[in-house]
C-alpha cells in the first residue's frame, strides 16, 4: 500500500494514478478514498493525474485516538501534497471532504491550488447556534454518535427512488474499515467547525454543489451561503439529488467538474 508518515507518526494510505494536472479527493465521513473511485477512473481517462487519501482514523490509514479535528485533517492533506510535489491541483471535497478542502487552501494552499471543489459540503458550519440559527440541532448529532448504523448516506427512502444494494454494501464496507474512536470524534469536527473564516479566505475559482433534496447537510444553510463567503465562488444547485449525488448522479456530476476544472 502507499502511505506516508506524518509528524506524529500516523500513516495516511493514498492512491496515485496517471500523469498530468493533479486532482486530488476528499471524502466525506465515514467513508475512504474509495468512495471517488467512479470520479478517479473517469479523470484518468480524461488525462489528469488523481489522487484521494484515506483521513486519518478512516479506510487503510492509521485508526488515531487523537488528532481528529479539521485543522490536523488539513495539516495531513499538506504533508501529503508537499510529499506528493502536487502544484496547479484541484481539491474536490464531498461533505466532511469539502470542510477539509476549504481549511486545506486556506491556511496550507497557497502557490499549490488551482481551483477548488466543494460538494454537498458541511461549510460554512452546520451545527444550530445563536449565529447559526437555521442549523441543524445538536440532538441530531448527538443520534449519530450514539448509533450511526441508523443513518446511512444512502438511505433509498424518497418514493420512487431506485436501490442499489451495490452502493449501500460499498458504503459499508468502507465505514467497517475506519476506527469507531476516529469516527466518533470527526461527527464534532464535521459538524462543529465554522469554516466562514476559511472560505472568505480562499482567493481560486471554487464551485459549490449540491442537491436540494440533501438529507444529511441542508442546502439552504450551506451551499448558498458558502458560495457568498468567497471570492471567486460559483453556485449549481441541483434539483432533487442527494447527498451522495456523486455517486448516485455521477454522470452528471463529473461532466460539471470537467466543464469547471476545463474552463
Amino acid at each position: 500500500m502507499q502511505t506516508i508518515t506524518v509528524k506524529d507518526g500516523t500513516q495516511i494510505y493514498y492512491k496515485d494514478w496517471g500523469t498530468g494536472q493533479p486532482i486530488v479527493f476528499h471524502h466525506g465521513w465515514p467513508l475512504s478514498a474509495d468512495d471517488w473511485d467512479v470520479q478517479m477512473m473517469f479523470f484518468l481517462q480524461h488525462g489528469y493525474r488523481v489522487i484521494a487519501h484515506d483521513r486519518r482514523g478512516h479506510g487503510r490509514s492509521t485508526q488515531t485516538a487523537t488528532g481528529n479535528d479539521m485543522d490536523t485533517y488539513a495539516m495531513d492533506v499538506a504533508e501529503l501534497t508537499t510529499k506528493l510535489e502536487l502544484r496547479n491541483a484541484v481539491h474536490v471535497g464531498h461533505s466532511t471532504g469539502g470542510g477539509e478542502v476549504a481549511r486545506y487552501v486556506a491556511r496550507h494552499g497557497k502557490g499549490r491550488v488551482a481551483k477548488a471543489v466543494l460538494i454537498s459540503s458541511v461549510c460554512p458550519v452546520m451545527l444550530k447556534s445563536e449565529k447559526n440559527p437555521d442549523g441543524t440541532p445538536m440532538e441530531v448529532f448527538d443520534s449519530i454518535r450514539d448509533g450511526t448504523a441508523n443513518h446511512p448516506f444512502y438511505g433509498f427512502n424518497r418514493p420512487g427512488a431506485k436501490v442499489s444494494q451495490g452502493i449501500r454494501d460499498n458504503w459499508w464496507r468502507q465505514a467497517m474499515m475506519g476506527g469507531i474512536k476516529a469516527q466518533y470524534d470527526c461527527i464534532k469536527a464535521f459538524s462543529e467547525t465554522d469554516f466562514t473564516e476559511d472560505l472568505q479566505k480562499i482567493d481560486v475559482p471554487t464551485f459549490v454543489m449540491q442537491g436540494d433534496d440533501d438529507q444529511i447537510v441542508p442546502y439552504a444553510d450551506a451551499a448558498p451561503l458558502a458560495a457568498k463567503l468567497l471570492k471567486n465562488g460559483s453556485l449549481k444547485i441541483y434539483l432533487g439529488f442527494p447527498h451522495g449525488m456523486a455517486t448516485t448522479n455521477a454522470e452528471q456530476l463529473n461532466a460539471d467538474l470537467l466543464a469547471f476544472i476545463e474552463s
